[in-house]
């Protein structure tokens, strides 16, 4: 085991920011510092960084026009730090990893593959990549890992990954791969560390609900289906992604609104959902404060708990049952009130909300004696990244 001053960089890096957060490489992982760089390509991209829980952010305004140059900006922050100097291993949240079941180190050829398959996601890959050479070019010893979103969900049966298109489009990948895997992989660890019986033979439906938004059926501790599916634009309506969509609506408005390809990817992935159809906002908490004088934001919230309720039914479904619903994510870990409409209707399923358990954001908020517990964690991306780096690039098992 390396000596206790030893630390780990986590690299999340999505379409407009980059999360950031240093660990002690012990047991177990301890957080010594995190940040964010927001609005990136955006007026007002900032560095706000948190030494400690509990303590003001610090935030540090950024002249970072593009990815590139947040990237540079991150890295001159950090090398300035005098903490940098003792990072042995880097680990970096990949979304798309095709078939790809375990964290790997980077290498030339993941990254030649990377570059390859950056066409699946073009609103994280490239950034994600860009990262991981930026870092390789400043520090070409420092390892780096990448975790790859989608490993989680390799374990779903075949039925669950295929599409319905032509044969030969499979041969080339083209499949049901799910997103979200890191989030989903933190919260089956939890559900162990809380001895929830339902975590290892159960059957477990697991709803992050964020700006991305995704539901997970699990079955025996495994991944069985999930709602987004080649793309993260796929599934359940998010807040400016449109979730699953009827595909004949390309060329119709292809020959109606002479719409591109370009602009019908900007239309579904950045101007539609939660923001689409309120025409105000993409944040659910402006949706609530807005849904009592304005039917639009109404619809929206109506929409996002209508097609949540209906995942789960599917879910149940597919799982012949149900032990246990975790809630996750920025909605699912603080919105009491979606989560109450999403399982409002829901008790044929033995699903019953405690009300004054979900007011107060318990950890537990179904009913005493409820056939179904249901659960409200905390995910943590960027302690399942650190973990996977103490675990592959350091050999110690991390907790």
């Amino acid at each position: 085991m390396e000596p206790p001053d030893y630390h780990l960089l986590t690299i999340n890096g999505g379409s407009s920011s980059i999360k950031f957060a240093l660990y002690e490489a012990i047991q177990p992982l301890t957080c010594r510092w995190q940040g964010t760089i927001d609005r990136i390509g955006l007026s007002g991209t900032k560095l706000t960084f948190q030494a400690e829980l509990g303590k003001p952010p610090v935030t540090i305004p950024l002249a970072a026009a593009n990815h590139p140059s947040a990237a540079k900006a991150l890295l001159d922050w950090l090398e300035a730090r005098p903490d940098f100097s003792r990072v042995k291993a880097v680990g970096h949240r990949v979304v798309h990893g095709m078939h790809h079941i375990e964290p790997e180190v980077v290498t030339p050829e993941l990254l030649a593959e990377l570059h390859r398959i950056s066409p699946c996601d073009p609103d994280h890959l490239p950034r994600e990549i860009e990262l991981i050479e930026a870092f390789r070019q400043r520090h070409p010893q420092l390892p780096q890992l990448a975790c790859f979103d989608t490993a989680f969900h390799q374990t779903m049966p075949r039925v669950a990954k295929l599409l319905p298109l032509p044969r030969r489009f499979d041969a080339k990948g083209v499949q049901r791969y799910g997103f979200h895997g890191l989030s989903y992989a933190y919260l089956m660890e939890e559900l162990r560390r809380l001895g929830d019986p339902a975590a290892q033979p159960g059957r477990v439906i697991l709803a992050h609900l964020g700006n991305g938004a995704s539901l997970a059926a699990v079955r025996a501790g495994q991944s069985m289906d999930t709602s987004m599916g080649f793309t993260p634009t796929a599934g359940l309506v998010m807040s400016t992604r449109t979730g699953d969509l009827d595909p004949g609506l390309a060329p119709y408005l292809a020959r109606t609104e002479r719409m591109t390809t370009q602009q019908f990817y900007e239309m579904v992935n950045h101007q539609s959902g939660l923001l689409g159809v309120s025409e105000t906002s993409s944040d659910m908490r402006d949706l609530l404060d807005h849904e009592p004088q304005d039917a639009r934001a109404a619809e929206a919230v109506a929409l996002f708990c209508y097609q949540a309720k209906k995942w789960i039914g599917a879910y149940a479904a597919a799982l012949g049952g149900l032990d246990t619903l975790v809630f996750a994510g920025g909605i699912g870990e603080n919105a009491s009130i979606i989560r109450a409409r999403i399982c409002e209707g829901l008790g044929f399923l033995g699903i019953a909300i405690d009300e004054e358990r979900n007011g107060e954001h318990a950890p537990v908020i179904s009913q005493a004696g409820g056939k179904v517990t249901v659960r409200v964690i905390r995910t943590n991306e960027e302690l399942m990244i650190a973990r996977s780096v103490l675990r592959v690039s350091l050999g110690v098992k991390g907790e």
